[in-house]
């Protein structure tokens, strides 16, 4: 069975998008049995494709985008291994969906991976922003792959040593 990640903003249409997008990127590259999506917190734009900027801004650094938002819904964290929140809003309202302890431990920062981060965690809402604030996003991103990639192939491990 494949590990399975997700990624968590607010409105799933500009942040996890470029996120998802990115680390299927890395995980296609490397042949990892992943598999990625993403949603929101908030339900206003289910349906939507992504931000016409977080596509552009996904194009311009050589990454493909495929994208229709949805809603995060508490069923849903036995279907993932990790749960990753790209700020700490994301982060405390993902907590307080969590069924149990076990579900709350799979949600972690994205920028916790970043060793660079310090103690800014958050990505940035880019939507009320230019396009410098969506490369920005996609910077933040990218930092933060080299730490998911080793998070997610330790899981890999772990769960094929349980099995």
């Amino acid at each position: 069975m494949s590990y399975r990640v997700t990624f968590v903003c607010t409105g799933n249409i500009c942040r996890s998008p470029i996120a998802e997008s990115v680390f299927r990127h890395h995980v296609q590259e490397e042949g990892l049995d992943v598999e990625v999506d993403s949603s929101g917190t908030g339900g206003w734009h289910v349906g939507d494709g992504a931000d016409s900027r977080t596509v552009a801004a996904l194009r311009r650094a050589g990454y493909a985008s495929a994208h229709m938002a949805r809603q995060f819904e508490r069923e849903w964290f036995d279907r993932y291994d990790l749960i990753i929140a790209l700020d700490e809003g994301h982060l405390a309202e993902l907590r307080g969906m969590a069924p149990d302890g076990e579900s709350a431990a799979k949600i972690r920062l994205l920028r916790e991976f970043d060793p660079s981060a310090g103690s800014d965690l958050d990505v940035p809402d880019p939507y009320y922003g230019g396009r410098a604030d969506f490369d920005h996003v996609l910077e933040l991103v990218e930092a933060a792959m080299p730490g998911l990639l080793e998070e997610v192939r330790a899981g890999m491990t772990a769960r094929s040593d349980h099995a």
